[in-house]
């Protein structure tokens, strides 16, 4: 994620903040700007940018903030539209009433806007979806459990839907555990079940894709339910490490992509902040490579040099956390067979969002 300041006092501030911690001004993300601004309130939705050179100057805090605080995306003031670019795509809320869901709602809220963050660096900003046959646009479910039913985290004809009890950190941790994943977070779900939206809008754009998935992610024409039944019977493979990226990566080629798919976009923005950060690492020449950036790697040409930079980020990252008595705050490993899933989806981002030939 690139790094922002305050336009009035110039301290950094974070994406996910309302007000500068330094001198308390509002502050948003604006999806027309792109970028996090400071706010002069004229009234309760009159605010005034103090950021230069913007395409509007008057802003309004989206209606999910000013009713429940928990977003801090702005519209333009003279936007006829009431809630944000991110607000928009949510279809269906847990029932308000219970506290607890109106804390796992914001959780929600919160991971969902820095996947759209990314999805908008990425140029594959989604639209809300307009109807249930539209095939391009995305809505979102947030669902908490009912007595005697399931809420199944998944994604199908353009509706992602989060059982948002995952917004309950010992509920997500216990899962993990009683799951035997290295890695589950908000953003993952995200990330992963955005996988599945993506290769549906490609493969109806562009039917030539399937051909080279299969090359690298197997038959996805094989039946999905058995495969996942096979797959939480038996389990993944001894030598799943070799060929995928995760275990579940294992049960279907569809998950293989949306693993795949959600550990490139952790990539892109782990990375692209590192860059804005000006981190560097000096490699000793030997067994550790050096980090250094050419160009932001977000559509970034040299695909080597990015995954370069990922194994001595990540590397050193891991160094840090076990400094700190934490768990690696990376714990995977990257084959030569997940590498070349990876640049193929590089390959077709670079192609399909970016314009660029590989």
């Amino acid at each position: 994620m690139k790094y922002f300041e305050c336009a009035f006092c110039q301290q950094q501030i974070f994406f996910d903040d309302t007000h500068c911690r330094h001198c308390h001004h509002p502050i948003g993300y604006s999806a027309q700007e792109k970028n996090m601004l400071t706010f002069a309130p004229l009234g309760l939705n009159h605010w005034q940018v103090l950021n230069p050179d913007t395409l509007a100057s008057f802003f309004k805090p989206c209606q999910n903030y000013t009713q429940h605080q928990v977003c801090n995306w702005v519209l333009a003031h003279d936007s006829n539209k009431t809630y944000c670019a991110s607000c928009e795509l949510t279809h269906v809320l847990p029932n308000l009433n219970q506290p607890e869901n109106l804390l796992y709602w914001k959780r929600l809220e919160q991971a969902k806007r820095r996947f759209l963050y990314l999805a908008q660096r990425m140029n594959m900003m989604p639209r809300p979806k307009k109807h249930d046959d539209d095939r391009y646009g995305l809505r979102f479910a947030f669902l908490i459990p009912q007595q005697g039913e399931m809420v199944i985290t998944g994604h199908a004809n353009g509706l992602i839907t989060l059982n948002a009890i995952e917004a309950d950190v010992v509920y997500r941790e216990t899962t993990r555990v009683n799951m035997g994943e290295n890695y589950r977070t908000l953003l993952g779900h995200f990330r992963h079940e955005s996988g599945h939206y993506y290769l549906d809008v490609i493969q109806y754009l562009h039917p030539e894709f399937i051909e080279e998935f299969r090359q690298y992610f197997g038959d996805e024409r094989q039946d999905y339910a058995k495969a996942l039944e096979h797959h939480y019977h038996f389990g993944a493979p001894e030598d799943w490490q070799d060929h995928f990226i995760s275990t579940y990566a294992t049960a279907h080629p569809w998950e293989d992509w949306a693993e795949t798919w959600a550990h490139y976009l952790h990539m892109m923005e782990t990375l692209e902040t590192a860059y804005y950060a000006g981190l560097k690492v000096q490699g000793n020449g030997t067994t550790l490579a050096s980090l250094n950036f050419e160009e932001c790697p977000i559509g970034g040409k040299d695909f080597e040099h990015i995954l370069q930079n990922w194994v001595t980020l990540t590397f050193n990252l891991n160094a840090l956390n076990r400094s700190m008595g934490l768990d690696d705050a990376y714990p995977f490993q990257l084959s030569n067979t997940v590498k070349d899933k990876l640049r193929f989806i590089h390959k077709h981002v670079l192609a399909k969002a970016f314009g660029h030939s590989v």
